[in-house]
């Protein structure tokens, strides 16, 4: 399935790219997310005068990231957390509490967090990546201490 891309998509492109994806992919993600539209003439003769004012908004998305960025970079979070004598935790800490912790001091959502290694499950610190826009990625500290 044809589709116009209105945002940039990781491994797709950017505004304005005409990709071709799996119609499960598009129903489901892509359309309903307002990420992009079936790539008919007359869409992309809406697209093109609706261009400019898209590509204004994702730059405007874009800065706001930014400026989260700034606040966020170099910052140390520190979340309490029950654990044993060997530093293991009952449990794990996980995207939520790990965008919780963030919160406290600026807004963060929990998909905006990467675990590529998976929950975290002992005590320690770690360096955490928080990706704010498909363009602009943070890395914070998180200090994982027992109680």
């Amino acid at each position: 399935m044809e589709v116009i891309l209105l945002d940039k998509v990781n491994k797709l492109g950017g505004i304005g790219d005409v990709a071709v994806v799996k119609p499960g992919y598009a129903r489901n993600f892509l359309i309903p997310n307002k990420k992009a539209v079936k790539a008919t003439k007359a869409n992309l003769a809406s697209f093109e005068e609706r261009r400019v004012e898209l590509e204004a908004k994702a730059a405007e998305r874009k800065g706001v990231s930014e400026a989260r960025a700034l606040t966020l970079e170099g910052k140390t979070f520190t979340i309490l957390a029950n654990a044993g004598d060997e530093g293991k935790l009952f449990g794990s800490i996980g995207t939520r509490d790990i965008a919780e912790a963030i919160s406290a001091e600026i807004a963060v959502e929990k998909a905006e967090v990467r675990l590529p290694e998976g929950a975290i499950r002992h005590t320690g610190s770690f360096e955490v990546d928080l990706q704010l826009h498909s363009e602009v990625v943070v890395t914070v500290t998180l200090s994982v201490v027992a109680e």
